[in-house]
């Protein structure tokens, strides 16, 4: 504890003091070094593909060699699918990796370096050039941390697009036994680590080592679960985070390999932001999604207003779905009543009630047990059909006194002499009739999520009925057909776990396949015991090996059969940005991960939905009871102290009772407003934005607006996106992205433009890693007057 007060004490001095113009310099130089490390990875990875090519070329030729034999006995046929089949493996495995082949370089302190890539290579000579992230040599540039660099000096990251190195990021260990040279190379945020090592002496190392400290902490606690990292602005919380699913990935392969990991971020363009940062996570194991896109099949982007989202994301949504689900299986008000081909098949009240409630008591979801409601429904309607019939054959009336006649009409009873076998073939007669099933489906309809949720949003009465006492339902009505929203995803989720599915059909036509199927693993058995392959290893295996023969699918990863299955359990889930989900969110999260193995990464200052978590233990104690820890993060080393001074502003107004972190650097300038003419924004504001590319030279630009003005201020940069020098956002799309510049326009529009507008404000403002301006056209908002020479309201 003394030691901390002792740290903080020192933050708190650093606010005032500026580097030493040194420090400066050598941050203006990274460019040089930059452009040189380029180079050299570029070579080394350009040499590492064409060794993928010669490797691709020999296994196509063997492949043609394997398919160019004959014919012949049946141990040759066995001997050559099994050669073609290893080779076809081997090729499709070669084929995979062309994207992202090299992802990392280490650096160890007897001089050498090893590259580590998605699959291992050999050169000429048959040593390892690449060694495949799996193999125990990869072993330290996924373990080493910090605190335990396991005789590490630096770990490099390399960024690959098609066969090009465009970016590289660096971890240093031990930058006192770097070269002079390697230092020169340094870049990302090793660059800056290393600047602000060497501009201080003394207590500035005790900055650094704070900053890896903390960060180590989370990218090494324990599978077992949930971690929550609560961390302001620039305080690296993402890349902690990311760094700790490649520690466990690596760690833990055994389960995760089998389970996956699941990413849920805010919004595409931070999973693209993100996917940057570590290209190993974009391995076989790893499903990067957002909440919009958790549900298969749906891709939502828009949001909805705050009134809609915080109705859709209460909790007692669950109850509201519940009862929507109810009123969609109601008995009849009176009789069913048939008409079928002149008969009128009749099933008391009592009797549809009493089987609805038979069929709620299994306890099934809706779609499972509509099958018993169903079976024993068709069987009333065949006895209905029977007493119809029975009654139809009365001929009393053609009697008329003749004693012959009245013996034939003597009452039948077609329905007593129905049996179980009679009943069954007329259920499934009476099934393909129209007519019944326009009636069962009225009763207990088969309903998918989206039927479920789109009929409930789109009809007044089934929403003012479903709605619990408190809840406002106005909010939710909208057209039939209106495209679904982030918001609508879990509610649709919430549903197919009420619906469930009826997959009797499914598991009719695989109990017909399992013989084919035991017929297909005696023949890979055959096939691997008579090459000798069977004692390979893990691809030699004779389930492995008859599964690829006879399903496509066999060869999907872990990713994509855990994406395209919404009942998947993760083996571990990190929740990047979690600030923002909304109580039915976490729900549609928690059924992912059953073992409640969690990483939680946010920061409750900076939750913009109106539907997001005002603490930690309000969204996570209904799940864990309190069973959850939690680490902060709070050294700020990206964003200036200047900077973060106007936002300390703003936070204080709305939320005092949040810290901001504490920054260790002064900027390069200082944050400014910027006032432009009403009707001259889009001319005023391309020269402003002109003027901080030029500053920054090869960094990048980003104008974050109130969503008001999206769509002129884009107007003025018709270019702009992530991957372009000026990217323009809205608040919510500039979550978790960070930018040399940023040019915050209309600030007024962005604190009222949701009633959290104040944390989206302080969002806005420490997007900037370098330099901050405000553009506004009416008054400046009091609460950043510390950038107009006054004192903060």
């Amino acid at each position: 504890m003394a030691a901390r007060s002792k740290l903080e004490r020192f933050h708190k001095r650093m606010r005032f003091t500026s580097f030493p113009i040194g420090v400066y310099q050598r941050m203006a130089n990274r460019q040089d070094g930059l452009a040189e490390a380029l180079d050299t990875e570029q070579r080394t990875v350009s040499w590492l593909y064409g060794l993928l090519d010669l490797a691709r070329d020999r296994a196509r030729a063997t492949l043609r060699q394997v398919y160019g034999r004959g014919g012949g006995t049946r141990q040759a046929m066995v001997e050559r699918e099994a050669a073609a089949s290893e080779q076809a493996r081997r090729l499709a495995q070669l084929d995979a990796v062309e994207r992202g082949l090299c992802f990392g370089r280490v650096d160890d302190r007897s001089g050498r370096s090893a590259y580590i890539g998605r699959i291992g290579l050999r050169d000429e000579r048959h040593e390892t050039v690449l060694i495949d992230w799996r193999a125990p040599a990869a072993r330290p540039f996924y373990v080493a941390t910090a605190g335990d660099p396991g005789g590490l000096l630096r770990r490099r990251h390399l960024h690959l697009k098609d066969r090009r190195v465009v970016a590289i990021d660096d971890e240093v260990f031990d930058l006192e036994r770097m070269s002079e040279g390697d230092r020169r190379t340094l870049v990302g945020e090793a660059a800056l680590l290393a600047a602000l090592r060497r501009g201080r002496t003394g207590r500035m190392g005790d900055v650094v080592a704070t900053i890896q400290t903390e960060q180590d902490r989370v990218i090494r606690a324990g599978l077992q679960g949930a971690l929550v990292v609560q961390g302001g602005p620039g305080t690296g919380k993402t890349v902690a985070a990311l760094h700790r699913a490649a520690y466990l990935l690596y760690t833990h392969r055994d389960v995760l390999e089998r389970r996956g990991v699941l990413v849920v971020g805010p919004n595409a363009m931070f999973l693209r932001y993100i996917g940057q940062v570590l290209p190993s996570l974009g391995e076989t194991q790893v499903v990067l999604t957002t909440v919009g896109e958790m549900f298969p099949g749906v891709r939502a982007v828009e949001a909805d207003a705050p009134a809609a989202a915080v109705v859709k994301g209460d909790p007692r949504m669950s109850e509201v779905m519940a009862a929507a689900l109810e009123l969609r299986r109601r008995p009849p008000e009176g009789d069913l009543v048939v008409e079928l081909d002149g008969l009128e098949l009749r099933v008391p009240h009592e009797t549809c009630v009493r089987l609805r409630e038979r069929a709620r008591a299994v306890r099934l979801p809706h779609n499972m047990a509509r099958k018993l409601y169903v079976s024993e429904l068709l069987r009333e309607l065949a006895r209905a059909e029977a007493r119809a019939l029975e009654e139809s054959l009365h001929i009393e009336e053609l009697a008329n006194g003749d004693p012959e006649l009245e013996e034939l009409a003597q009452p039948l009873d077609l329905e007593g002499d129905l049996d179980e076998l009679d009943l069954d073939l007329a259920s499934r007669r009476l099934w393909g009739e129209p007519a019944v099933r326009r009636a069962v489906d009225g009763l207990w309809p088969e309903l998918t999520p989206q039927q479920l949720v789109a009929g409930l949003l789109s009809d007044r009465r089934a929403l003012a009925a479903a709605m619990p006492p408190g809840l406002d339902w106005t909010p939710l009505l909208r057209p039939a057909g209106a495209p679904w929203t982030v918001e609508d995803v879990p509610l649709l989720d919430e549903a197919a776990e009420l619906l469930g599915e009826d997959d009797s059909a499914r598991r009719a036509a695989s109990r017909r396949s399992r013989a084919e199927q035991d017929e297909e693993l005696l023949y890979a058995s055959e096939v691997l015991q008579s090459t000798g392959v069977a004692e390979e290893g893990v691809f030699a295996r004779a389930d492995v090996l008859a599964e690829r023969q006879a399903d496509p699918g066999a060869e999907l990863t872990t990713a994509d059969r855990a994406a395209a299955d919404r009942s998947w359990a993760y083996g571990h889930v990190i929740v990047d940005e979690a600030q923002e989900l909304s109580p039915m969110a976490w729900r549609m999260v928690m059924r992912r991960v059953p073992a409640k193995s969690l990483t939680v990464v946010g920061d409750i200052a900076q939750t913009g939905s109106a539907a997001g978590a005002r603490s930690w233990g309000e969204v996570l104690d209904p799940y864990l009871l309190g069973r959850w820890r939690l680490e902060h993060l709070r050294v700020n080393y990206r964003t200036p102290v200047e900077i973060m001074d106007v936002a300390a502003d703003v936070l204080r107004a709305f939320d005092a009772e949040q810290e901001p972190p504490e920054s260790v650097r002064s900027g390069e300038s200082a944050p400014r407003a910027v006032r432009v003419p009403a009707g001259g924004l889009e001319e005023e504001l391309a020269e402003l934005v002109a003027g901080e590319r030029a500053a920054i030279g090869e960094g990048r630009v980003g104008v974050v607006t109130s969503d008001a003005l999206r769509e002129r201020v884009a107007r003025a940069f018709p270019a702009a996106d992530l991957d372009a020098p000026v990217a323009v956002l809205t608040v919510t799309q500039a979550k978790g992205l960070e930018f040399d510049a940023v040019v915050v326009v209309d600030p007024a529009g962005i604190l009222t433009q949701s009633p959290m507008g104040g944390r989206d404000l302080y969002v806005a403002v420490t997007r900037a890693t370098r330099r901050l301006t405000v553009v506004h056209e009416g008054e400046l908002p009091a609460v950043l007057s510390r950038l107009a020479g006054g004192t903060p309201a």
